[in-house]
């Protein structure tokens, strides 16, 4: 890879600069001018993830994940972000519409927060919805650093009018692997291409705060309808989770309601992707509430829910179901878009030891800007070919896209900020040019990212 944050710096300090732009960073024993409503600091943690297992990470607020925010959608909102993390680092506020300066992305123009300052970000949140935060810095090769680390936290936008009453109880779960190292693919098992470069594998995981076993359990009484809202805040791999016994009732994904809630055995979460699910506790035990990955489950990547006045061993049964966001969609077609752009995903291996290369028809970053370019108020649809045999969630910035077709099944109102396109796939996605300024769009696997698979949207 041959880009450097210097580079990257300098390209974003052309990016052109927008209304509403974070307060200069400071000395982080130097206060805000105001009190904010709420106040992060970046900081080296010890992570226990079972007895005898501690890791050192990084974090918000000395915890994992960092605190839960709930803010009111459309009730302005100051956040002050300490850095004391040990190297430049910046928050983006994933999934809200905000203006770019303020989006936590330094390929939009956000600042980076130097070492031993602090910036305070002022911004208005919508929509309302599951929404996360966590680290928008590029790791390169350092498996320490921004998603690889613990810098991640919910971020819930709760409607003006207050959340209807569809459930008795909220659990807020992210999945999340851990100890990360880069390895050679061909040199752990036969079958990958031998030109393939370097791939991130993990020793241990979580779904919550601990691993499987060595956390409290989720307690229900049995008749409860439990809302879990779930995320994927790994830096690299999906996850399909399940819990035996028992079914899904999705009513949003991404934090935006979907047209046809549908009732499923089997959740898959691509990276940064999330889904609001609905559970009806009526099948009285103590369960696993897991990856259906048995090695992602001995890693640690599961949580145990326990009914009142159970006990005894928790159980699973691996379900036999797969995942199809057509089901959560209408079947009807999306209108026409104001224009229709083609993009292409490819890989170019790095070999046995070397690192992979993402490009964006032919192109990788900065190379790639820009992406192209949009006028406001117009529909523009994606027609995204994945060339590669890796899978890719999609990420755009402060916007969410409509998915109007998966393979050949053409569908509407299906809402998202993240999409997942398995290798050698297709689909589409509607963007409307609702949000003025610069906007990034990349793949949210880390590695990917850095190395090249990335590109930004701007506005005539």
């Amino acid at each position: 890879m041959t880009i450097d944050r210097r580079s990257l710096l300098k390209y974003a300090a052309t990016v052109p600069v927008a209304s509403a732009v974070p307060q200069l960073a400071r000395a982080a024993d130097d206060p805000p001018t105001e009190k904010p409503d709420y106040t992060l600091r970046i900081a080296p943690i010890s992570l226990e993830l079972a007895p005898g297992k501690t890791i050192k990470t990084t974090g918000y607020n000395d915890k994992v994940p960092g605190p839960v925010l709930r803010l009111r959608a459309g009730r302005p909102v100051t956040i002050n972000v300490i850095n004391d993390a040990g190297y430049p680092d910046i928050v983006h506020w994933h999934g809200l519409y905000l203006p770019a300066l303020q989006d936590g992305a330094t390929e939009e123009g956000s600042p980076i927060i130097p070492v031993g300052q602090s910036l305070v970000y002022s911004f208005t949140p919508k929509p309302s919805g599951t929404r996360w935060y966590h680290s928008h810095a590029m790791a390169m090769t350092n498996l320490d650093r921004s998603t690889y680390s613990g810098e991640f936290g919910f971020l819930i936008i709760e409607p003006a009018a207050g959340e209807p009453g569809r459930y008795d109880r909220e659990v807020l779960l992210a999945a999340r692997r851990w100890e990360g190292e880069w390895v050679s693919m061909q040199d752990l098992r036969k079958g990958p291409p031998p030109d393939n470069g370097l791939e991130v594998m993990y020793h241990s995981a979580t779904l919550g705060e601990r691993m499987l076993g060595h956390g409290e359990p989720v307690r229900v009484r049995q008749g409860e309808h439990v809302l879990f809202r779930l995320l994927n805040a790994s830096a690299t791999m999906d996850v399909s989770l399940a819990l035996p016994g028992h079914r899904f009732t999705v009513i949003a994904l991404d934090g935006n309601p979907v047209p046809t809630p549908a009732t499923v055995a089997v959740l898959r979460l691509d990276v940064a992707e999330r889904a609001d699910v609905i559970v009806e506790m009526n099948n009285p035990g103590v369960w696993i509430f897991g990856s259906t990955d048995d090695e992602d489950r001995e890693m640690g990547m599961g949580v145990v829910v326990e009914y009142e006045n159970r006990k005894g061993e928790p159980q699973w049964i691996t379900p036999k179901a797969t995942w199809d966001y057509t089901a959560f969609a209408r079947k009807t077609v999306a209108p026409a878009p104001d224009e229709t752009i083609r993009l292409t995903f490819e890989k170019i291996p790095g070999g046995r030891g070397g690192y992979n290369r993402w490009t964006i028809n032919g192109k990788s970053w900065p190379d790639t800007n820009p992406l192209f370019t949009v006028q406001e108020g117009k529909r523009y649809r994606l027609v995204m070919n994945n060339n590669s045999g890796d899978t890719h969630p999609v990420h755009t910035h402060r916007h969410t896209f409509e998915v109007t077709k998966v393979g050949n099944a053409s569908i509407s109102g299906l809402m998202k900020d993240t999409l997942s396109m398995p290798r050698f796939t297709t689909a589409e996605i509607d963007f409307l040019a609702d949000d003025p300024g610069a906007t990034f769009f990349h793949c949210h696997h880390q590695d990917h990212m850095d190395e090249g698979f990335a590109g930004l949207i701007t506005y005539s």
